[in-house]
């Protein structure tokens, strides 16, 4: 019985032993094959994730640029609120009579019932014509901001795809848009981008660029009226842009926007002094008349520079001398300190802007020397500034002829010290200038007593072929060959006239090269004594170099 009984407990324990073996072994089994799958499954997690993260940012991307399926046709267009625009008619400057043409607006979107009574209609279009950097986005932005109202602002190019009907559908949803929330503005910048004239170019033209502009012309002159919309666009290229856009009902008015005179320019450089400190000895007037053909962009630029070079030097405000290293940095480039010359080359150099100098100062009507410096700069060794008391509209023939002479001065005073075996190349521009100045003055201005007043080239944009220019003669050999020898004959006078005047002051021009080696740059109250034939005077502040 106690044997029995032993085998059986041992049986029951190597059963149990069977089953518990049996037991580890399945439990070993399963968590093996779980463990493969989670590991391929960890594995392969980040990479789907990276694939999940870059659809959304795919499409999130195209959701806010406005080219997702459902959003490709939408305007691009951004709407500033009536209050988010703090500029001003104040703001702007050197545009007086493009502020009175434009105050109509102003007082039509906040008084429209005061036109409507008397039957006035306001235009519907006004394009700002001007050169670049004068202020037409300035300009139309203190519309804005006189009248309060909304103002949606857009590029021309904004509205041209690749695919034919999206800039359509994108003008059609930008005028819809603004009818929402009339009376407003919308401002198209740089139009000829979308406005150029149909049926242009080699390969007949954009055909996509040509629908929106047929958009375009439609919605400002349809069957459905935009009443209290209205359109400012900018542009300096309205040669190019098509006569249907132009058209009364379209952009009715036209307001050129030029270059500021000397007036205007003060005003600009006051509006920009403000938001700079600025010394007492800055005089806006003196720095308004030493930059005639700068615009309101280039004044602007002009005042930051010399913020710029006066924090460089570590000083606490603006002077005048910032104020004039900078306008002769964005003139004639950035002074070359570090180029090696030989005392040699800069005698000649002397010599030669010396010339220019002498000759400009005695020769009739002809704008006063202003500074003459032969510190290498990046677009020339040595420069003549002179510097015009007023702005010139227009030149006479005396005066022409006084720029001519001017121009040869330096190779004529390199000619009369070296001789003329040794001049130069550096009067190779002043060469093509007065060459194509007296071209001019005798083919287009009419002052050739042989040939008469009559023009005889003329300058031909052709569209097609980029905006090339070409010049269309209609003359034959024989009047060409009068040409060539009037242009000879007036070079010549004023080439004699110019070495006459030298040789006349030849101890001048040798004494105004010896400031020159010893000062670098000389001024205008230098230039007044080296003429008056007294002793120079030192410029300001040499005694504290």
């Amino acid at each position: 019985m106690t044997q029995y009984i032993t085998n059986m407990f041992v049986y029951n324990i190597k059963s149990l032993d069977v089953l518990f073996t049996k037991d580890i072994i399945i439990t070993n089994t399963i968590p093996v094959k779980q463990n493969f799958l989670v590991s391929i499954f960890l594995s392969w997690l980040p990479f789907f994730l990276l694939i999940v993260l870059f659809f959304c940012f795919l499409k999130y991307s195209q959701i806010s640029n406005g080219i997702g399926s459902l959003f490709f046709g939408k305007s691009k267009a951004k709407m500033l609120s009536d209050n988010s625009i703090k500029i001003t008619f104040l703001d702007v400057a050197g545009c007086n009579e493009a502020k009175e043409d434009i105050s109509e607006l102003v007082e039509y979107l906040k008084e429209p019932q005061k036109f409507k009574k008397l039957g006035g209609k306001i235009p519907k279009g006004i394009l700002l014509v001007g050169p670049p950097g004068t202020g037409k986005t300035l300009l139309a932005k203190a519309v804005a901001g006189e009248a309060n109202v909304p103002f949606f602002t857009i590029s021309g190019s904004d509205f041209v795809e690749m695919f034919v009907g999206i800039g359509a559908a994108r003008v059609r949803d930008m005028f819809k848009n603004s009818r929402k929330h009339s009376p407003c503005i919308i401002f198209i910048d740089e139009i000829d981008a979308v406005g150029r004239k149909r049926g242009t170019g080699v390969s007949g033209g954009n055909e996509e660029r040509e629908q929106t502009l047929n958009q375009i012309l439609v919605e400002m002159d349809g069957f459905e009226g935009n009443e209290g919309v209205i359109i400012i666009a900018a542009t300096n290229r309205q040669d190019v842009l098509d006569p249907a856009l132009l058209r009364p009902g379209r952009f009715d008015r036209q307001i050129v926007i030029p270059l500021p005179d000397v007036v205007g320019r003060e005003e600009i450089l006051k509006i920009h002094m403000r938001k700079v400190a600025i010394s007492n000895d800055v005089v806006p007037m003196v720095i308004a008349r030493g930059t005639p053909g700068f615009s309101g962009a280039d004044l602007a630029n002009l005042v930051n520079e010399s913020a710029l070079l006066a924090a460089r030097c570590n000083k606490t405000t603006i002077s005048m001398i910032e104020l004039e290293k900078s306008k002769d940095k964005i003139l004639m480039g950035s002074e070359r300190r570090s180029m090696v010359m030989t005392e040699s080359h800069k005698e000649s150099i002397a010599y030669h802007e010396s010339g220019h100098a002498i000759v400009g100062r005695l020769v009739p009507d002809h704008d006063p020397v202003h500074k003459v410096t032969i510190i290498p700069r990046e677009k020339s060794l040595g420069v003549t500034v002179f510097l015009p008391k007023d702005d010139v509209f227009s030149l006479n023939r005396q005066t022409l002829e006084s720029q001519i002479s001017t121009l040869y001065g330096g190779r004529i005073a390199e000619e009369i010290i070296y001789g003329s075996n040794k001049i130069s190349t550096g009067a190779s521009h002043d060469i093509k200038v007065a060459t194509n100045l007296a071209r001019k003055m005798i083919t287009k201005w009419g002052f050739s007593d042989k040939l008469g007043p009559i023009l005889y080239t003329e300058e031909h944009q052709d569209f097609s072929l980029g905006n090339s220019v070409s010049k269309l003669k209609y003359f034959s050999d024989k009047t060409i060959r009068i040409i060539d020898k009037e242009i000879q004959l007036l070079v010549k006078e004023n080439y004699q006239r110019a070495k006459k005047i030298l040789h006349e002051n030849i101890d001048i021009l040798h004494a105004m090269k010896d400031a020159l080696m010893k000062y670098e740059t000389i001024n205008s109250s230098q230039i007044d004594d080296l003429m008056s034939r007294k002793l120079v005077r030192e410029p300001d502040g040499w005694n504290l170099r």
